[in-house]
């Protein structure tokens, strides 16, 4: 069994839903040393978030901005944590919402995702900078 670990500096994105498969898959080719086993991706922050979802319409990424919008408004008269902006405590609540780790199967080398599938960086604040992914890969 092998253990492989890297963490990873992502390019800083905009407020959305982007897709980061391919640029994972760049920055750690490790995972072609595996022919069965998993990945796991951990996101080390608290206002932005990893899911898997559709890689193929960017329609669906804009969706899930503005659902999330609504779900969890801004400006709240609520909110305390606003030290940041409007943006840091919905950003908070919904990274908790959406979760900090995803994991894919490794089959042969490559990421085992479905046809339409692929790995999105939640970023919720509207300058959250350049985000770190700790990667795990583990298998045969």
């Amino acid at each position: 069994m092998q253990c492989i670990q890297k963490e990873i500096q992502l390019k800083t994105y905009p407020r959305g839903f982007h897709l980061i498969t391919s640029e994972i898959t760049q920055l750690f080719p490790e995972i072609k040393n595996i022919q069965v086993g998993q990945l796991n991706v951990f996101i080390k922050h608290t206002s932005a978030s990893l899911t898997i979802n559709e890689n193929a319409d960017a329609t669906v990424r804009l969706d899930f901005e503005s659902h999330l919008n609504v779900v969890v408004p801004e400006n709240q008269p609520y909110y305390r944590h606003t030290y940041e902006g409007s943006d840091d405590m919905p950003a908070h609540i919904k990274a908790s919402l959406m979760g900090s780790t995803v994991q894919i199967p490794i089959t042969n080398g490559q990421l085992n995702l479905g046809t339409w599938q692929g790995i999105y960086l939640c970023e919720h604040r509207n300058e959250g900078g350049g985000r770190s992914l700790v990667l795990t890969a583990f298998g045969n």
